[in-house]
């Protein structure tokens, strides 16, 4: 009876194992989905869209973006742990939102492991711009203003637990400055009130700040980087500024809900590897100073490592933030 019954099983397993690969082969059928944590016209935004536009030549399927903004990206993310495992929504990520925000929202209804990452498709590039106006040329000045100012500059950042507010606090941390983070929806909104002077400054990727700062809508201060930028060639690093404490070189990934079949990830894999490599994706980084990961980077664990160390890194950062 008992062999059976073990027999059965075994066969009911290998139905659904088959059906599984069935439907992985016939995968995708129809557009997926790619959620985006944050406002349009932000650097993962940016990303998503030149990255999906290829992936979805290579799937042969259409990705359609859905902006979902709020709480520093927890609310997508949120929505994407939701989602049926089937390979048909997808979220774009970051240091912030997919480690940073586990230590800042504890309460979160997800984890890291409800979660399966695709690939790294993206290497950034921290920035902080000021209003044009700003009474200060250089970052030496600026540390000084500050400092003879505490509490009363204000730096735009993508909401709480976003990447941008990593660059925040990052850049605060190693100045030793008392300002103001103010939080919002996504990185454009916050530039356009930098570019407005509404506020003093923002904290950003070169993705999305760098056009603004060539059209010298707002001023760049400091890159937190140990290259200057091929985009910004007269903006300086955090080394040759005087402060090479602030480091501020992140990441974007893609994830799937967690239980999404191995071979729906394998497909998703494979294309996010054929759009970094393409020629339309590769000069469009280059124009937003962005870096495709190297070949050996774009496996799914290479981006889990990436998540597993920053969850740590930054509860051991940010404790104070937890709400």
């Amino acid at each position: 009876m008992i062999s059976f019954v073990v027999k059965r099983l075994s066969a009911a397993i290998a139905v659904v194992a088959l059906a599984t690969s069935a439907f992985a082969q016939d995968f995708p059928k129809r557009p997926i989905t790619m959620i985006v944590p944050f406002a349009a016209g932000g650097t993962s935004d940016v990303i998503a869209r030149t990255v999906a536009e290829q992936m979805g030549v290579a799937l042969g399927q259409s990705i359609v973006i859905e902006n979902v903004a709020g709480a520093g990206g927890s609310t997508a993310l949120a929505r994407a742990s939701r989602a049926e495992p089937d390979g048909y929504t997808i979220a774009i990520g970051n240091a912030g939102t997919n480690a940073a925000t586990y230590t800042i929202y504890p309460k979160l209804p997800f984890t890291p492991e409800s979660f399966a990452p695709i690939a790294m498709v993206a290497k950034t590039f921290g920035i902080i711009a000021l209003r044009k106006d700003f009474p200060a040329k250089d970052l030496k000045e600026f540390i000084a203003y500050a400092k003879a100012n505490p509490g009363k500059i204000n730096l735009g950042h993508a909401g709480v637990g976003s990447s941008n507010y990593l660059i925040c606090k990052s850049f605060v941390t190693a100045a030793g400055i008392d300002a103001t983070l103010v939080g919002y929806r996504g990185a454009s909104p916050a530039l356009t009130d930098a570019i407005g002077s509404q506020i003093d400054g923002v904290c950003d990727a070169a993705a999305s700040v760098s056009q603004s700062i060539n059209e010298k809508l707002v001023k760049g201060l400091v890159v937190g980087s140990t290259v200057r930028l091929a985009t910004l060639p007269d903006l300086p690093t955090s080394a040759e500024a005087g402060l090479p404490e602030f480091e501020a070189q992140g990441w974007n990934g893609l994830f799937a809900p967690k239980g999404t079949p191995p071979e729906i990830i394998a497909k998703l894999n494979a294309a996010a590897r054929t759009a970094v490599e393409t020629d339309a994706v590769k000069k469009r980084f280059a124009d937003l100073s962005t870096v495709a990961p190297d070949p050996d980077e774009h496996t799914p664990e290479v981006l889990q490592k990436l998540v597993t160390r920053d969850v740590e890194k930054y509860r051991k950062m940010l404790a104070d933030d937890a709400k």
